[in-house]
């Protein structure tokens, strides 16, 4: 039976793409990017730049109006105590703590960012992943993360992939759409390859590695694969989208070699907060005491 030319047209997406799937390649170019220029971007300057690009990020079932206010007000009075330096670039939540976030936040040029679209498994019913991103946006939200279907993905079901983004896309409106590919479930830079295409081709304006719950998160090499893929995609396109890592990212040394992989890659104009996420929680403290020269618990 032939393919549907919807299939085919997914199917040729994946193939006209030029980026390597040979996972040995990837890691010996990482290391050659990390070996020769990780020293130059290990300095202040670089780590300022990165605390301002975090999405500071609460997802615990535990979370409730009143923590999620109380964590809110960290980033009100992170100003206050470090008046000299850039605030993070967003609060990232469940979709039903948007209001709260919106309520709370006082500070200017920080973003409204939430898990959506029944995160982190993405198994749902179609409608109920969009309603949930449509009232997310509606109580206040200016960023979406949402995640690939991976049930589609390993079932070859590219059309259901991109249908579901797409869609989720348009429930965004204004908002901003970060497809998370897990590629800890996708394993090889062949699968990461293909998700990442898929989802650029979707209407994505960030390619997001992981959700750090089920899977590993996210690695330099997924991260240099991903970055390729951006890169071809705006040289055709010029359509420029951003790159996110999240699941792990923890300390100073490890923002600053995806902050290094991401430079080489993709050059500085992706060296914004509007093109370059880091999705964590304890990072925030890490780059901190890196700048501040002593312990700081503030988030």
């Amino acid at each position: 039976m032939s393919e549907t030319p919807q299939t085919d047209k997914y199917t040729a997406a994946i193939q006209a793409c030029k980026v390597t799937e040979d996972d040995a390649a990837v890691a010996a170019d990482v290391k050659k990017i990390l070996d020769e220029h990780f020293a130059e971007n290990d300095n202040a300057d670089v780590y300022k730049f990165l605390f301002n690009t975090i999405d500071l990020t609460t997802l615990r079932s535990t979370d409730s109006q009143s923590s999620v206010a109380r964590f809110t007000e960290n980033v009100n009075s992170f100003e206050e105590l470090f008046p000299s330096l850039p605030n993070v670039a967003a609060i990232c939540v469940y979709p039903n703590f948007a209001a709260v976030v919106r309520t709370v936040l006082e500070v200017s040029g920080v973003k409204i960012a939430c898990v959506s679209g029944a995160f982190p498994s993405s198994q749902s019913f179609e409608e109920v992943k969009i309603a949930e991103t449509s009232l997310a946006v509606a109580n206040g939200a200016d960023e979406i993360d949402i995640v690939l279907n991976l049930g589609y993905f390993f079932d070859g079901d590219y059309e259901s992939v991109v249908d579901e983004i797409t869609e989720q896309k348009e429930a965004c409106r204004d908002g901003r759409l970060k497809v998370i590919l897990e590629t800890g479930a996708l394993t090889t830079a062949a699968n990461i390859k293909r998700a990442s295409v898929l989802s650029l081709y979707s209407g994505a304006d960030f390619l997001k590695t992981s959700t750090g719950k089920e899977y590993p998160g996210a690695s330099l090499e997924a991260a240099y694969i991903m970055a390729l893929c951006i890169k071809e995609y705006y040289e055709k396109t010029g359509n420029r989208v951003g790159f996110k890592a999240a699941g792990g990212v923890r300390t100073t040394e490890d923002a600053v070699k995806y902050y290094t992989v991401i430079k080489e890659v993709l050059g500085e104009e992706w060296l914004t907060n509007e093109y370059f996420r880091l999705g964590a929680s304890s990072l925030a403290n890490s780059l901190l005491e890196s700048i501040v020269g002593h312990s700081v618990n503030h988030f």
